[in-house]
Order: C-alpha cells, then sequence, then structure tokens
C-alpha cells in the first residue's frame, strides 16, 4: 500500500469516527454513525447507515470513489462489520477499509 493509501484510510477513519461539530472551524466534518448505537439491526438500519457514511465521505473525502459499501451482521449480535469498498481517484486503484462497529455499546471504538 502506498503512502497516500494509507493517509486516505486513516483519514477515513477519522471522519468516521468523528462527530460533527467535534472538530473546531470545521462543524460539518464527521459522520454521525454513534447516532446508530442501539438500533435494531433491520433493512432501515442499513440503509440509512449506508447513507450517513456515503455522505460524510462524499463531503469531506474528495481523493476517492466509493463503489459499494457493505452491512453486514457478524455472528455476535453486538458487531455489525462495515466495508467500504472504494477507487483512489489518483490511481485509479480499488481499496477497501473494512470495520467492525459495536451497535449495543456505548463506548467509542478504537481500531
Amino acid at each position: 500500500m502506498s503512502v497516500a493509501e494509507e493517509d486516505i484510510e486513516e483519514s477515513l477513519r477519522i471522519l468516521l469516527f468523528t462527530y460533527p461539530g467535534e472538530r473546531l472551524m470545521h462543524p460539518d466534518f464527521g459522520c454521525r454513525i454513534r447516532d446508530f448505537c442501539y438500533r435494531n439491526f433491520d433493512e432501515e438500519f442499513i440503509a440509512q447507515l449506508k447513507d450517513e457514511i456515503l455522505r460524510a465521505i462524499l463531503l469531506n473525502e474528495s481523493r476517492i470513489d466509493v463503489d459499494e459499501i457493505l452491512i453486514t451482521k457478524v455472528d455476535d449480535d453486538d458487531v455489525v462489520n462495515v466495508e467500504i469498498q472504494y477507487t483512489v481517484r489518483m490511481t485509479n486503484s480499488r481499496s477497501n477499509l473494512v470495520f467492525p462497529f459495536y451497535i449495543n455499546e456505548g463506548t467509542d471504538v478504537t481500531l
């Protein structure tokens, strides 16, 4: 993985786990992923979570094109895997980011 791709991956992690309003001078930066804690895992949950992640990326990460966002339930009832498949615009290389999202825990996830 190139340095630029590592930087993009790190930026995505920061973006997804920063709540809008947390970053000074950039009130719209971030993702409301924490709003999805303690919700039922159903089709509405999946659609709304995908929309929120896509919105955050489209507004804040112009170096990539999102190809697909997959939300899958893990055997553990509390964990949902979020997979973001994307293409780096500069190199036209495809990559993905997979992270666990703990929907029934009120603490922030560290990766």
